[in-house]
């Protein structure tokens, strides 16, 4: 067999879930699904093409992306939140984020930690959460919130990882009338 060459590239990955499906599905059935599986994935493919974001993979009522920089993907993943929230989605969504050098396989899949890191930091984020790396939050800008989820144990990795929860930033600004009025970023 001839011996394959390693080819390592240095890529951003976030896992998206709908929270809550599997209860949803069983509530309203089949169709109510469909539905909301339907206005996910237009969203998502909308969102992503705007930011540079590719899609790597449906899984289920989730999805992998990847994207050669931190901040198009957290943009994407705020944005999908608030589109999502705009048309009156039934569910809230949970992500995991995380970046960093892995190989990349037969020129169209990725292997390593970033990879399942991302995925184990979606498994534990909440309804509503974006988990990422502290490398990653300490990437992005001053207009995304960041608060310390804390050290975690992520299975497949020796030693425990910090992990920041991140959200879209509210700030101020001062209205004609010198009132104070909040606007998202």
């Amino acid at each position: 067999m001839p011996k394959q060459s390693v080819t390592r590239v240095e890529r951003t990955f976030a896992f998206v879930d709908i929270s809550g499906f599997t209860t949803f599905v069983d509530t309203f059935g089949d169709a109510a699904a469909v539905v909301a599986l339907a206005d996910f994935r237009l969203i998502v493919r909308e969102v992503a093409s705007h930011y540079g974001v590719r899609v790597d993979k449906w899984l289920g009522d989730g999805a992998m992306f990847v994207c050669v920089e931190i901040e198009p993907v957290v943009r994407a993943l705020l944005e999908i939140s608030d589109r999502l929230q705009a048309i009156g989605f039934p569910l809230s969504l949970r992500s995991g984020l995380a970046s960093g050098m892995v190989i990349l396989f037969e020129a169209d899949d990725y292997i390593g930690g970033p990879v399942n890191l991302a995925s184990r930091l979606c498994n534990e984020a909440g309804s509503g959460e974006i988990l990422v790396t502290e490398a990653v939050a300490e990437s992005l800008g001053g207009d995304v919130a960041k608060e310390d989820f804390g050290m975690i144990e992520v299975r497949g990795f020796a030693s425990p990882v910090r992990v920041i929860s991140v959200s879209r930033a509210e700030v101020s600004a001062v209205g004609a009338t010198g009132a104070t009025k909040p606007f998202a970023s």
